[in-house]
């Protein structure tokens, strides 16, 4: 049965030039499902998630969300984003805007709802990342922590079915981190389906369904955190798990 699906990528091929970035990629995530990818640099773990939203064109191979298949359609396409947050590295932010106007904008344009509808979500949003307080200061004002909090609510304020963070904690301060994993860990206590690449192996263990481990555009395991972390069954996943748990 693949209803149970909610994303589904079948044998998923993607070139930059003459390298090869994405090998036979075969991944299905169910709703409701928290998967953590690691892997070391360069092993394709953004390049996976970028495609799922057609930031990234795939050479061969499906990409199902949602029961709408990803061809080259922009109808396809723009039904994908509508429906998929994506959170990245750096917090892209519009610094001209307000915290709430960054929040209520893409709502408005794409969805089509009112400023007071929007501007009411938004609130909600900002309330739930804690930072509700900060709706009328300009990116500028906030901390690197609390500008990924704005992303984050920002990408909630489409209603999106799935989320997918690219490195969300990687551009921050370690004592910033916190702060934004422990607004992840919120999300995905409340359901909401989550593909993250991240070296946060704490969050990992903590919140991740399956653990995906990439290395080279292919993934080598894929397994529960108590397996992976426990018993790690490829070479690569044990030499990447030693250098990264006694950093």
């Amino acid at each position: 049965m693949t209803e149970d699906y909610l994303i589904r990528m079948e044998n998923v091929e993607k070139w930059y030039g003459a390298f090869h970035a994405l090998k036979n990629v075969n991944l299905n995530v169910r709703r409701g499902e928290k998967i953590v990818l690691c892997g070391p640099s360069g092993s394709g773990k953004s390049t996976l998630i970028r495609c799922i939203n057609h930031l990234e064109t795939i050479k061969s191979g499906t990409i199902v969300v949602d029961g709408t298949k990803l061809d080259d359609g922009q109808k396809a396409i723009d039904a994908v984003r509508r429906e998929v947050g994506m959170v990245f590295q750096q917090f892209n932010l519009f610094p001209h805007m307000t915290v709430l106007e960054n929040c209520t904008l893409a709502p408005m344009r794409v969805r089509g709802i009112s400023k007071a509808e929007a501007e009411a979500t938004a609130r909600k949003y900002l309330d739930r990342v804690r930072i509700g307080n900060q709706a009328d200061k300009y990116p500028a004002q906030l901390s690197g922590g609390q500008q990924q909090r704005v992303a984050i609510a920002r990408a909630l304020c489409m209603e999106p079915i799935a989320m997918l963070f690219d490195e969300p904690t990687s551009a921050l301060d370690p004592e910033m981190v916190k702060e934004v994993l422990d607004t992840m860990v919120g999300l995905a206590r409340d359901g909401m389906t989550m593909i993250c690449v991240t070296h946060e192996m704490g969050f990992a263990r903590q919140v991740a369904d399956r653990v995906i481990f990439m290395a080279d555009g292919e993934i080598l395991e894929e397994n529960t955190p108590e397996e992976f972390f426990h018993a790690p069954r490829h070479e690569r996943a044990r030499n990447f798990l030693g250098e990264i748990l006694h950093h």
